[in-house]
């Protein structure tokens, strides 16, 4: 992608990414709660410090009372009404597989939907709810922070943060604005200074966040960022939303002075997010993309997923290639905004920020079978997370495995080697 990407979308190439990538197994996992696994988390604290990491931020939606794969959009397009799968084997039972009230994902209590809060509240009922499964718990950031900072005589600080899980255009804009402002906010506590270093670690969706929010972080004048502020600012007024309204002009301000981040680097990982947006990598620091991954293809292009109708809807239901909803949550699919007024503004989003509309652009885009942008480092991992069982809450179709418990020190092992190795 150009270096000054103006919110283009990735250009979805399927060409070997050679050095970009590396190939790596979840083997001989290290017992959380062990004197080992301590030790090499407190071995990694000190490291990160070393790289002038001060925080560390953990970015994720929810995996239930959400459009997962986006279906509404892609019947809402008419993919199935108009016709549009006819002739394309397998294509039917596929979007069974995908919708809300057929792909076994339960809905949180009450009905609760998006925009969801970032609050104790909101954040406790996910945990009880969803537990580790495409979800950083209460208990997973206090025991990367407890044994991060063992060793640290000034501790890394590490927040939670829950994004409002909008599936749609408009809602991860607004959302890298709200990003935006806690970063803002958390450099201007913290005071760091030139060669500090932010990292966050994003799952799914909130990559797409992350990308947005590195295309407004771009230092040279950009011709989009404009555009889209005045989009998102006005929605914001018609909306009548005086906080959101206040949040624009702080932001709007701070990014055409590149005061934002006050020096601090921005560091990204993102985990499983499907491959939509471009990435500005002008206004960030490092950019990894770590992906569930089982090669099944036999025509050695192992960096590519495999999308061959039928037999992806007998592979999916046991996430036997890996994460499906990296995969199939592509341009065309989205949830739909609840209001008229936030429709025709995420019409106005889209125009900017995704040329793909309608079912068989989406079909088109998922076939590509891509796995990771044209930006950044990316590490396809075996998780290990295919078992045989066909109930989705076992592994939420690869998309849950990268947020549990037994799997952050081998995260953090790969996020070191890939950004803070001399």
């Amino acid at each position: 992608m150009p270096l000054e990407n103006n919110f283009q979308h990735d250009e979805l190439s399927r060409k070997n990414p050679g050095a970009r990538l590396s190939v790596a197994d979840l083997t001989d996992i290290v017992p959380p709660d062990s004197p080992k696994w301590g030790e090499a988390m407190a071995h990694y604290g000190t490291r990160l410090s070393q790289a002038g990491v001060t925080s560390v931020v953990f970015l994720h939606g929810s995996l239930h009372g959400t459009d997962l794969f986006g279906m509404q959009r892609l019947d809402d397009a008419g993919g199935l009404k108009r016709g549009y799968s006819r002739g394309v084997s397998g294509v039917d039972a596929l979007l069974s597989a995908m919708r809300e009230e057929s792909n076994g994902i339960p809905l949180l209590p009450g009905g609760l939907k998006p925009p969801l809060s970032s609050d104790p509240a909101t954040k406790h009922l996910l945990d009880e709810q969803i537990g580790e499964a495409g979800n950083f718990t209460e208990s997973y950031v206090e025991s990367f922070r407890k044994t991060l900072n063992q060793n640290l005589a000034r501790p890394i600080s590490c927040h939670r943060l829950l994004w409002a899980s909008e599936h749609h255009h408009l809602g991860r804009a607004l959302a890298a604005v709200w990003l935006l402002d806690e970063l803002h906010k958390r450099c201007t506590e913290q005071n760091p200074g030139t060669g500090h270093r932010i990292l966050v670690q994003a799952h799914g969706q909130a990559g797409l966040v992350l990308a947005l929010a590195s295309n407004l972080l771009c230092p040279s004048p950009i011709t989009g960022r404009p555009k889209l502020l005045s989009v998102l600012n006005s929605y914001a007024q018609q909306a009548n939303q005086p906080g959101l309204v206040e949040t624009m002009k702080r932001i709007e301000s701070l990014v055409a002075t590149a005061t934002l981040l006050n020096g601090v680097a921005l560091d990204i990982i993102t985990f499983g997010t499907p491959v939509r947006y471009g990435w500005d990598i002008s206004g960030i620091g490092k950019l990894l993309h770590i992906v569930n991954h089982r090669n099944l293809r036999t025509d050695g292009k192992s960096w590519l997923a495999k999308m061959e109708l039928p037999q992806i809807t007998m592979e999916m239901p046991i996430a036997w290639g890996g994460d499906y909803v990296q995969e199939l949550a592509v341009a065309g699919s989205d949830a739909v905004p609840a209001t008229e007024t936030a429709r025709v503004v995420n019409k106005m989003v889209w125009e900017l920020v995704e040329p793909y509309d309608g079912f068989e652009r989406w079909l088109e885009c998922a076939r590509r079978a891509v796995r990771f942008p044209s930006e950044g480092r990316c590490i396809l991992v075996d998780y290990k997370d295919s078992t045989g069982s066909t109930n989705p809450r076992d592994h939420y179709f690869g998309h849950a495995v990268y947020t549990r418990r037994h799997a952050m020190l081998f995260n953090l092992t790969q996020i070191v080697r890939a950004f803070y190795t001399p």
